[in-house]
């Protein structure tokens, strides 16, 4: 499995939306492009596929900008890499509804299934209230015991 750069940038804009965000307030895409150092147009194309499927809210105008529609704690790694990425499985025969001739047969499914099962486990554990924290850790210079992203 590897992540592509939206699945990345969209985590990114997501935790910075979570770091940034204040009561009622919406945030420009310009101040997360700048912070973040990702191309504003890049990150349009992203937060519209984020705001089509409910993470976030738009504000339109001046005044505009974006916010998260749910708490933090709301959110998972692995919630967000699937809407930008899709199907995280290591190979297709490792997914729910996939089905093969030789499935009943095939040793190294169970190796796939597994190593999908793992990956899994570890993104829908880490919620972007967990990155909140790690990134707050991150930026007081502390080190602490925290999942690793």
């Amino acid at each position: 499995m590897k992540i592509s750069t939206k699945g990345r940038y969209a985590l990114r804009l997501m935790l910075d939306l979570a770091m940034n965000e204040r009561e009622g307030a919406v945030i420009r895409i310009k101040d997360i492009a700048a912070r973040q150092k990702i191309s504003d147009k890049y990150l349009e194309q992203i937060i519209s596929v984020l705001n089509r499927a409910g993470y976030v809210r738009s504000v339109r105008g001046p005044q505009g900008g974006y916010a998260l529609k749910r708490r933090p704690e709301e959110y998972t790694v692995g919630m967000i890499l699937r809407l930008t990425e899709g199907s995280l499985a290591p190979v297709p025969c490792a997914e729910e509804e996939f089905s093969c001739e030789r499935g009943e047969q095939c040793a190294a499914q169970e190796v796939w299934r597994k190593i999908n099962d793992a990956v899994n486990g570890v993104l829908d554990d880490i919620t972007l209230a967990d990155l909140v924290g790690i990134q707050r850790e991150k930026d007081s210079g502390g080190t602490g015991d925290h999942h690793a992203v």
